[in-house]
C-alpha cells in the first residue's frame, strides 16, 4: 500500500470536523481509492493540509448533484497544491468562486484556501480530499494513503 512520505494536517478546522468517510463501493475506487470525504455545510473554510504551491484552481461551476451527468470534470470545482516529495493534495466539490488563493500562490499549512461546496458528482455538500502522486498509468496519477499528524478514524465502506 502506497502511503504519503509527508505528514498532513486535517484540511479543516477541528470545530468543523464531524466525520471522515471513504466509500470504496462507488466513488473511491481505482486511482482514487485512498480519498477521504468530510461532510461539511456549504461555505465551510477549507485549510491547506501542508505548505506548498497552488498549481491548479477551478471554481467556475455552479452545478452538481447525484446524477452521472455531473461526473464530467466541467462541473467539479477543485484546487491542487504541490508539496515536497512529489506529492499533491487536492480539495474537491468546492463552492462556486470559492477559492481563497490563486494559481502560483505559496500557502502555509492550516491557511484557509477555499470554501466547501457541492459541485460535481456529489450526493451532499462535503470536501473530497486526497493526496496523489503522478505515475505512468492511463489516468496519470494515484492516491496515497494519507499519514495525518493526528490519528484519524475513517469510516470505510468496502466492496464485499
Amino acid at each position: 500500500m502506497a502511503t504519503t512520505k509527508n505528514v498532513y494536517s486535517l484540511p479543516l478546522n477541528k470545530k468543523d470536523f464531524r466525520l471522515a468517510v471513504s466509500d470504496e463501493r462507488v466513488a473511491h475506487v481505482g486511482h482514487a481509492k485512498h480519498a477521504i470525504d468530510f461532510p461539511l455545510p456549504i461555505g465551510t473554510k477549507i485549510l491547506a493540509a501542508k505548505s506548498g504551491t497552488v498549481v491548479d484552481v477551478k471554481v467556475d461551476s455552479k452545478k452538481g448533484g447525484f446524477n452521472k451527468k455531473y461526473a464530467d470534470l466541467k462541473y467539479l470545482n477543485y484546487l491542487t497544491i504541490k508539496h515536497s516529495n512529489g506529492e499533491f493534495s487536492q480539495y474537491a466539490h468546492l463552492k462556486h468562486n470559492g477559492a481563497l488563493v490563486k494559481l502560483g500562490d505559496k500557502v502555509k499549512e492550516k491557511q484557509p484556501i477555499a470554501l466547501s461546496g457541492n459541485t460535481g458528482y456529489t450526493s451532499e455538500p462535503h470536501l473530497h480530499f486526497h493526496v496523489l502522486k503522478l505515475n505512468k498509468t492511463k489516468i496519470g496519477w494515484e492516491t496515497l494513503e494519507v499519514r495525518f499528524k493526528k490519528k484519524l478514524k475513517i469510516l470505510r465502506f468496502k466492496i464485499k
